[in-house]
């Protein structure tokens, strides 16, 4: 039988119940594949600002940087690079709050942190319905076989005809529910996996820019992180 023809015919000869399995399904799937591809290009774009970031520190000062890094109000290595010179000024030049009882070196971290974290829920957001829909898909479609076969079996009860050629239709189409479900959830778990890892690879790179920018406006030089240890690329403040 062909599965274009089973699956209209698991619309036509099902229930409400296997209708409404069937539309949960697809509308999963369409959550999922939507979810999928808005934060592969978000990872995409993120990454591209990660490479133009490794420029920042080529600068001659932070206002050239700032200039290489661009306008993108979403760029998070912009918005970490802001959040760290208003830290560091805010700091120096108020000392009306109890917070400013801290060091620079605390109150920059605490600030260049709290930014991460934002960030991160904001990466992060959209992949819990990725994670739903990969592991309920499966038990929604096995549902669905289960409810379209105890279907199949009551009609062909009521007829009274159990020959093989009245049995393997329709519960064969109500195998195909489980397959529907497996199409759904196969994209889910492996889209999840692969944002989990670009994510990761994003926040890697944040990570060392806002240790690279806490010893800037700590110390006024950026810590190398590569070659030498302890090593130190200074930069004009700007």
């Amino acid at each position: 039988m062909n599965s274009q023809f089973g699956i209209a015919n698991v619309w036509i000869q099902g229930d409400f119940v296997t209708r409404f399995v069937a539309v949960l399904l697809l509308a999963m799937s369409l959550a999922s594949w939507i979810v999928i591809i808005i934060k592969a290009l978000d990872i995409w774009r993120f990454k591209k600002d990660a490479k133009v970031a490794r420029d920042f520190w080529h600068s001659e000062d932070f206002a050239a940087g700032m200039t290489k890094l661009g306008s993108d109000p979403s760029n998070p290595f912009r918005i970490l690079a802001l959040e760290g010179r208003e830290a560091t000024a805010h700091h120096r030049n108020t000392q009306a709050h109890l917070h400013d009882s801290l060091d620079v070196s605390d109150w920059v971290t605490r600030c260049l942190r709290n930014c991460i974290d934002e960030f991160t829920a904001r990466l992060q957001s959209g992949l819990a319905i990725l994670a739903s829909v990969g592991s309920t898909a499966p038990f929604i479609g096995l549902f669905g076989t289960v409810w379209g076969i105890y279907h199949a079996l009551v009609a062909i009860g009521t007829s009274g005809q159990s020959t093989i050629d009245k049995v393997a239709g329709p519960i064969g189409e109500a195998l195909i529910m489980t397959a529907l479900g497996l199409a759904v959830a196969i994209p889910a778990v492996l889209g999840y996996n692969a944002l989990v890892r670009g994510n990761k690879s994003i926040l890697n790179g944040l990570n060392s820019f806002a240790h690279d920018l806490h010893a800037y406006f700590v110390t006024g030089a950026r810590v190398s992180t590569h070659g030498e240890t302890g090593k130190v690329l200074p930069i004009k403040k700007g």
